[in-house]
């Protein structure tokens, strides 16, 4: 795919527009459609059941229901407005609650128009009911893009009280796969994809957004994630790289008396194998001209401080001063 396409500004998106497209920079940090293809779900919902009224329990689990909304009123109380719509099948009915974006939801909803409803569930005064749901025409549900697996997007508070939920989200993402028909270039080398079976770049980018199994949404965070911790491994070799070419350091080649006499007259046990290792290797490293930054890691115990002492004095036998420091609790004692 061409770079231009994905550095295309979001409210040119069909659908955003610049009321939008303001709201997703500010709430989201999405600039351009390359912003909006890397939003991926924080977690899936399992979509493929849909509940009864008289199925629901009141554990503030999120269900789905197919009916209709038979009337819309606005209830005054002390703290405010609430928006409240009754909601039936064939089995009863519950109410749907809404606190904030009166005007904008009332204009939305369609009375006896068969719709699909989504969200969490809980009752009060005996009658169960759904703040701020999810609700899509059943004709547009059946048709959607829409996997088993529901993604669940970052959002806020101020996004859904303007009418950018979680599934006007969803629908922005089908719009933009089907503008940039997913054929986004592949980042990774062909012999790496291949030798390691990884899914293509467009097939993963796809199955994080609409997966049709939790296999392939495996497979497709693998991906991902692999080629995330891929590219910031080359970035630290070449900061690494770069680093012992432009820093030289100063090489400590001489292994003298202060080592010498330690190792064969005061060293009171013999090294291990590990300990003797590590040792060469940071002789190698200290006798180069290249800085050593190195993380010497092992249990309690294991004699790391041992090998730091070795190291230490041999930049004594090269000329320079060493410094061992230690935690408070240590020194205290």
């Amino acid at each position: 795919m061409s770079n231009n396409l994905l550095q295309t500004p979001i409210e040119y998106l069909k659908g955003v527009g610049p009321n939008r497209g303001e709201l997703l920079r500010k709430e989201l940090g999405i600039y351009k459609y390359q912003d909006l293809i890397n939003l991926f779900p924080n977690r899936y919902i399992d979509r493929t059941r849909y509940y009864k009224i008289n199925e629901l329990q009141n554990n503030n689990a999120e269900v789905q229901i197919i009916g209709k909304i038979i009337n819309i009123k606005t209830v005054e109380q002390k703290r405010g407005k609430r928006l409240v719509a009754t909601f039936v099948d064939d089995t009863g009915q519950m109410e749907l609650v809404w606190f904030q974006g009166h005007k904008w939801i009332r204009e939305s909803l369609k009375l006896n128009t068969v719709v699909v409803i989504f969200g969490k569930c809980t009752s009060f005064n005996g009658l169960f009911n759904m703040a701020h749901p999810e609700i899509e025409l059943l004709s547009e549900h059946e048709q959607s893009l829409r996997s088993a697996m529901q993604p669940v997007y970052p959002s806020t508070e101020t996004l859904t009280n303007r009418g950018i939920s979680n599934r006007a989200i969803n629908k922005l993402m089908q719009q933009l796969f089907l503008e940039t028909q997913a054929l986004f270039s592949e980042t990774l080398p062909d012999y790496l994809v291949n030798e390691l079976k990884l899914i293509p770049k467009n097939v993963a980018l796809f199955n994080i957004h609409f997966p049709k199994s939790a296999d392939i949404l495996a497979r497709a965070q693998f991906r991902l994630k692999f080629e995330e911790l891929f590219f910031i491994q080359l970035q630290l070799i070449t900061k690494n790289l770069i680093r012992k070419h432009k820093i030289k350091g100063h090489p400590f080649d001489k292994v003298g008396e202060n080592f010498n006499d330690f190792f064969k007259n005061h060293l009171p046990f013999e090294l291990t194998n590990a300990q003797k290792r590590v040792v060469k290797e940071i002789r190698n490293d200290m006798g180069s001209n290249a800085q050593m930054n190195r993380l010497l890691q092992g249990d309690v115990g294991s004699g790391k401080t041992i090998v730091a002492l070795m190291s230490m004095l041999l930049a004594l036998d090269n000329g320079f001063q060493a410094c061992l420091m230690a935690p408070t609790e240590i020194l205290a004692n």
